[in-house]
């Protein structure tokens, strides 16, 4: 009897036991498939824990302890300042005969991983996602529902890691749906994305537009203006293209690089709206001339923002992605002081420069559309939350970028009218003055030849006269006479053969629009129009005289042929120049045969000419000009004038010595030297002339 009652007290205390092992722990969620809801509220059960370290992995967390904290959830983005690295837990029990499958969508996070554990069997992991890990298709929201499959009669925990790094969490607030309310929950956020979808697609192809006209008329007009615009739109067009890949069922192309968003998320933002914009500003402008401080105030803070975004870079890839939206909310609340500044000192010179206006509605048009983007988020975020938001675009930012835009373009189409116009206006002023130069060169050869005329008649007189009183006047001063008579018609000769020259260099540079060496060339030929005519009045004129007036010939013939030319005049230190005289005009005709066929040489780029000035004596002063061009013999061979048409300049050089020699009895010597008949491989003239002193 006694062993009876005792293993009947055994039996009881063993069922007793078995039924307390059956009991459902409080804090896991009991769900009847056939009386379930369509959606459940998860925050009452679901236990969380903290991981600060971030090294705890899936076998440490299953021996912690979790706890209700509804703190942790929220239904808007938050600014947490700090890395959010949280783990949930979940037991979920199905006391029905059948298959409990559920959905669970806790928001758009960074790294989520989704764990299942069997009572009795260690956690596995059953699916990884994140906005910083799917690498999968376009349509990935169901990669964010993370299947609860609980089989009839059974318990399952599910563990949720969590970890987001942004600056601003996304809504985070756990919710358990059955397949037909799961399938009607994604409808609903679908139309709602694919609105913003919409916008931002939109807004692409405007920026595209935008993009190709700046290059069309950058490939028509080489300005840097429109370079800086475009690569500011290409910006733009990135950043908002990026923007849809954190959004679901959204046009994506860049899902692949999931984290291409991040990198051009702030980076884009101080890239575009500040680099690029001053850059564009200081060029379009012209601060560099017209406001040298705003000038330099640009330029530094281009290059200042340039270090941040480098900045924001090595942040994003040391997985400090908080950091660089507080570099970006100091930078952004540090510069609306200053930039208002800015548009009112541009705002007093809109008057003075009509393209200010369009540079400052576009940015007021921008600065008003951030400014007020920011406010509408600080009501629903407050102050911090809000500047997480700062690079978010609402439609107001959308407007402020689209009508900043049209003003930009709008002020370099204008900026092409005035660069047209002022085109214009310059040919028309170089045109009067080519039909001007062109009426000075008819009236100095008229002139020339009334001079030649008078002293061929004045010659003729003289001869007349010199006759009638030969037998009065003495033989030598007859012949001194005559020798001067000619000689001052020999220079008439030389004048008109230069000027012809130096008109026909002016009208190639103008014919070849290239304006400023015109002008340029013409106030050179005006200073040696004015001493030719001096000289031709003077038989001797100092040797200081004589190289200034060759210096500023060669400046004309070496811009003539736009630096192709390379000369030098070197002078006896010994050689007292202001107090020596040479003949005047003597050298002229011999370093223009220098220059005319130095320069021809096909075998040297540069054609280089040398005039070297010699004391030999006391009073036997050398000048020797040498040249690296194709030398007498293979001028003459190559000559392809015609016989009639021929350079009379050394000629007339030639008879001048001749004549000097007569009327002074001096003995100036003249040697031509072909450099090619002394060493074939040379090539190049040496002209010698010796000038003795009277």
């Amino acid at each position: 009897m006694k062993r009876s009652m005792l293993l009947l007290l055994l039996l009881f205390i063993t069922a007793a036991a078995l039924a307390n092992n059956r009991v459902i722990p409080p804090d896991t969620l009991t769900i009847e498939p056939s009386a379930a809801p369509v959606s459940i509220d998860l925050r009452p059960f679901a236990g969380s824990l903290t991981d600060s370290s971030g090294e705890l992995g899936i076998q440490d967390v299953i021996h912690q302890s979790f706890n209700i904290n509804n703190a942790l959830f929220h239904s808007a983005p938050r600014n947490n300042s700090r890395v959010n690295n949280c783990w949930l837990k979940f037991s979920i029990h199905n006391p029905g005969n059948v298959a409990a499958p559920w959905l669970l969508f806790t928001g758009w996070h960074d790294f989520m991983y989704w764990y299942e554990q069997i009572p009795g069997d260690s956690p596995r992991l059953l699916m990884q996602t994140g906005l910083m890990l799917d690498k999968g298709g376009v349509e990935r929201w169901n990669n964010y529902g993370f299947v609860a499959d609980v089989p009839a009669h059974s318990t399952r925990t599910f563990y949720l890691h969590i970890v987001n790094k942004s600056f601003n969490e996304h809504p985070f607030i756990p919710i358990l749906y059955n397949s037909p309310a799961y399938a009607k929950f994604q409808t609903i956020q679908l139309e709602s994305y694919r609105r913003e979808s919409v916008v931002i697609l939109v807004l692409l192809g405007m920026l595209v537009v935008f993009l190709s006209i700046s290059i069309i008329n950058y490939m028509q007009l080489p300005d840097r203006s429109y370079l800086y615009f475009a690569i500011y739109m290409m910006g733009l067009i990135l950043f908002f293209a990026l923007r849809l890949e954190s959004k679901p069922y959204q046009l994506s192309f860049f899902h692949r690089w999931p984290m291409l968003k991040y990198y051009w998320d702030i980076p884009g933002l101080l890239f575009c709206f500040y680099m690029m914009y001053l850059l564009f500003g200081n060029t379009f402008l012209n601060l560099k001339e017209r406001y040298p401080l705003m000038e330099r105030v640009f330029t530094w803070v281009a290059a200042v923002v340039g270090g941040l975004i480098i900045i924001c870079i090595y942040c994003i890839t040391e997985e400090q992605y908080h950091l660089p939206t507080i570099i970006y909310s100091y930078v952004y609340f540090g510069t609306l002081v200053p930039l208002l500044v800015i548009y009112v000192a541009l705002a007093r010179r809109s008057q003075h420069h009509p393209l200010v206006r369009f540079y400052l509605l576009g940015s007021v048009c921008l600065y008003l559309a951030c400014l007020g983007s920011f406010l509408i988020h600080v009501r629903p975020l407050g102050l911090v939350g809000a500047m997480g938001e700062l690079s978010a675009p609402t439609i107001l930012l959308i407007g402020g970028i689209l009508l900043q835009a049209l003003f930009v373009l709008a002020g370099l189409s204008y900026r092409n009218k005035l660069v047209h116009l002022e085109r214009t206006r310059t040919q028309e002023m170089l045109i009067k003055q080519l039909n001007k130069n062109k009426e000075l060169q008819r009236k100095l050869n008229e002139q020339l030849e009334e001079l030649v005329k008078e002293q061929t008649t004045e010659i003729l007189r003289k001869k007349q006269e010199l006759e009638e009183q030969r037998k009065i006047q003495l033989e030598t001063e007859y012949v001194k006479k005559l020798t001067e008579i000619e000689l001052k018609a020999i220079r008439a000769q030389i004048n008109p053969h230069f000027i012809f020259n130096c008109l026909n260099s002016i009208q190639l540079f103008v014919m070849q629009r290239d304006f400023e060496f015109a002008q340029k060339y013409l106030s050179d030929f005006s200073y040696l129009i004015r001493k030719t005519l001096d000289f031709s009045r003077r038989n001797f004129i100092s040797l200081a005289d004589e190289i200034t007036y060759l210096n500023t010939y060669l400046g004309l013939e070496r811009m003539r042929f736009e630096n192709r030319m390379e000369y030098e005049i070197k002078v006896d230190p010994d050689i007292a120049t202001a107090e020596l005289e040479i003949p005047a005009m003597l050298l002229q005709p011999y370093v223009e045969n220098a220059v005319k066929h130095g320069m021809t040489n096909t075998k040297h780029a540069i054609g280089k000419l040398s005039v070297r000035f010699v004391q030999t004596a006391s009073d036997m002063l050398e000048c020797i000009i040498e040249d690296n061009g194709i030398g007498i013999s293979r001028s003459k061979a190559l000559r392809t004038l015609p016989k009639h048409h021929q350079s009379s300049g050394m000629e007339i050089s030639q008879n001048r010595a001749e004549l000097l020699n007569k009327m002074y009895n001096t003995e100036i010597q003249i040697e031509i030297i072909d450099k090619s008949a002394t060493d074939e491989s040379d090539s190049g003239t040496v002209v010698r002339i010796l000038i003795p002193q009277l």
